[in-house]
């Protein structure tokens, strides 16, 4: 048994494993530009996060039907049960699905028929999160968020994923301005591949709540003591970072650096499907790498909880477990 912990930064699109994009495109009909799963499997090898979006987008097109969504949430729950994960706050990307045709019902229909029970049936309690394309106008995202109005009860918070450069924070000031007046609260990646201004406009102009990735927030000496000073969790994907070339290599990883320095980081898995390893194969991958102790991993795994977005009750409990936890 691993250590009991939350998942905060997972695109429910990212589990998506060649296995069973195979299986839905031949129940869909959906053509694949590739011959085998194994042809797949060797293309998941990234020069940077645009030749990642463009598989990634390529191979959504297999997801049509509520049936997909749930068999695809299912999957994910099955692996994170077995790696200790109590909870899990879902990115899921709609445009990337109303663009094809798909209707917005469809995808978060079929999402909550997994995730509705996922406490009881796997004992991970979820949220989701709905994520705009910032590769797209702002305009597009007030009207992905317009559709999801009716869904509100489903739906934890706004988060803004997809290529970082050239598309800063205050391009989707409106439609987080908007998230908020519904109730929502707010997330965003940056300080990724792009600068740690990002991180900072992100904060002061959108108003998120938590930083998805941040780890370029080390270039701005000021910034870390203000992330520090305010609590501002930092959901760190150390294998993405690696396999998207923001990092060369696991042993280069600035995690270590960022707990001592004091900083609210968590550790998750972002595309586990592409790129290599779910929430635990990062843990293990990172305390390997950078001669974590059990103590850090402790951290993490606490910061994880204090950083989710569950009420106080729940978050005892969880943060109990923890503590009570034995390596």
């Amino acid at each position: 048994m691993s250590v009991p912990k939350a998942e905060l930064h997972l695109h429910i699109e990212g589990t998506l494993e060649p296995e069973l994009a195979f299986a839905l495109a031949e129940r869909n009909g959906a053509e694949l530009p590739f011959a085998s799963v194994q042809e797949l499997h060797d293309a998941y090898r990234f020069e940077d996060l645009q030749s990642f979006l463009d598989l990634y987008y390529r191979l959504t097109d297999v997801l049509r039907t509520e049936r997909d969504f749930t068999e695809l949430a299912e999957a994910y729950l099955v692996r994170a049960s077995a790696a200790g994960v109590r909870h899990a706050e879902i990115f899921f990307d709609p445009q990337a699905h109303t663009s094809r045709g798909v209707p917005f019902a469809t995808v978060i229909d079929g999402l909550w028929a997994a995730l509705r029970d996922s406490e009881r049936r796997y004992g991970i309690s979820t949220k989701l999160i709905l994520c705009f394309l910032r590769d797209l106008s702002a305009e597009s995202a007030l009207e992905t968020l317009s559709a999801a109005e009716p869904y509100l009860d489903r739906i934890v918070a706004v988060g803004l994923d997809s290529a970082e450069v050239g598309h800063p924070p205050a391009k989707f000031a409106a439609v987080y301005r908007r998230a908020r007046e519904l109730g929502l609260r707010a997330v965003a990646h940056a300080g990724e591949e792009g600068p740690a201004s990002y991180v900072a406009e992100a904060l002061d102009v959108l108003g998120v709540e938590r930083i998805d990735h941040g780890i370029r927030v080390l270039e701005d000496p000021a910034l870390v003591e203000r992330l520090v000073r305010e609590r501002i969790p930092l959901t760190v994907c150390p294998f993405s970072n690696v396999r998207l070339r923001v990092i060369d290599k696991l042993t280069d990883h600035p995690l270590r650096l960022m707990l001592e320095l004091g900083l609210v980081a968590t550790v998750n898995s972002d595309d586990p499907a592409y790129f290599g390893g779910y929430v635990q194969e990062n843990l293990d991958g990172v305390r390997d790498a950078l001669g974590l102790s059990d103590e850090h991993l402790r951290t993490l795994a606490r910061n994880s909880f204090e950083a989710s977005f569950i009420d106080e009750r729940t978050r005892a409990r969880y943060l109990g477990e923890v503590e009570a936890y034995r390596f």
